[in-house]
């Protein structure tokens, strides 16, 4: 059997090229002692993956060159050497990038009906999808740097940028479910900016393509802003700092507005506001929350199951357009978790 797997040639400079990566056919690699063999069933390409094309200096390392890259993957188990993961259970690994993955079973987390612990979640409701985003890693992301790193609490006005997206969606509706009073999401279209008003539920929302980012904010959020999720940075963040009460917190998950840049981008202009409003902002890797796990799980699945929280999935079909689905997340492409499917 031939395994497909996206390898990294070059370290981009400015926007990932074509000419940067190669898909590269393999053999199926065969597990060791203690681990399995999956079957990769669905891929998550994130922001998050173009740090790691850098050599920079970074929380994580890079990506090594000529060698296939790393993701979040969902897949069944075709084989396996350990013990309490069995062929046809389904498992939660970092192997992605490729259609076949030899996993430590120490590093594979077991989804969906067969899943030791786990809340009763009715698969059906629950697609395999949705562990690399409303119920995986992405949804943590915005569970923990919402009510942990941004201290959120009941009556907060809560804006979010990049709000569509797989993160700032959940972070939205977790705010209201949790008694914000009023949430603010911008977003680069306005069929997204119906998007969360419709269907998300969020009080609010603007196209920051229509006008300033810092007077479409005042406008939506007249009383000023208790927390802000920062997924973009740049004018965002600026204009966040600019409409924090005192007191407010601002939680730095991403600043996609500044991956690709190949000059430094210019810091907020108005940092000193903070010493005003005593305002606090403070970066976080989801990496340093695992702990929340079972507590993210235990509340957030039952809200998945029933409706109460509302998740969208862009899919592309075939590992041979991962990359292209990888640009699409950095262009803004997708409503909600890109996910390709194989």
């Amino acid at each position: 059997m031939i395994n497909r797997e996206w390898h990294l040639l070059s370290r981009p400079v400015g926007w990932p090229k074509p000419e940067d990566f190669a898909l590269v056919e393999t053999p199926v690699p065969t597990p060791g002692e203690g681990q399995v063999l999956v079957r990769n069933k669905y891929l998550s390409v994130d922001p998050y993956m173009r740090g790691r094309m850098s050599a920079a200096k970074s929380y994580a390392a890079p990506f090594e060159l000529d060698k296939v890259m790393q993701g979040g993957a969902v897949g069944e188990v075709i084989e396996s050497n350990a013990e309490g993961i069995a062929v046809g259970d389904h498992v939660l690994h970092f192997l992605g990038w490729r259609e076949y993955a030899a996993v430590d079973a120490k590093n594979a987390v077991k989804v969906g009906p067969t899943a030791i612990p786990a809340v009763t979640v009715d698969p059906e409701a629950v697609p395999l999808s949705a562990y690399l985003g409303v119920l995986g890693m992405t949804g943590l992301t915005a569970y923990a740097g919402l009510l942990r790193t941004a201290s959120f609490k009941e009556g907060d006005v809560v804006f979010v940028s990049g709000a569509a997206g797989a993160v700032g969606s959940q972070v939205g509706q977790i705010a209201k479910l949790k008694g914000a009073s009023r949430v603010i999401g911008s977003a680069g279209s306005d069929e997204k900016v119906k998007l969360l008003v419709d269907e998300y539920g969020f009080d609010a929302a603007f196209n920051y393509k229509n006008g300033p980012v810092a007077e479409q904010l005042r406008e939506a959020a007249p009383d000023g802003v208790d927390v802000y999720f920062d997924n973009v940075g740049g004018d965002h963040l600026e204009a966040a700092i600019g409409s924090l009460n005192q007191g407010g917190r601002i939680a730095v998950c991403g600043m996609i507005s500044v991956y690709n840049n190949t000059e430094p981008a210019p810091g907020p202009r108005n940092l000193a506001r903070l010493i005003q409003t005593r305002g606090r902002i403070e970066g976080f890797l989801v990496g340093d929350h695992y702990d929340l796990q079972p507590q993210f799980v235990q509340e957030v699945g039952p809200w998945v199951a029933s409706g109460a929280l509302k998740y969208r999935e862009t899919v592309v079909e075939g590992i041979e357009n991962n990359l292209e689905a990888f640009l699409g997340v950095l262009r803004g492409d997708n409503i909600g978790k890109m996910v390709v499917k194989l």
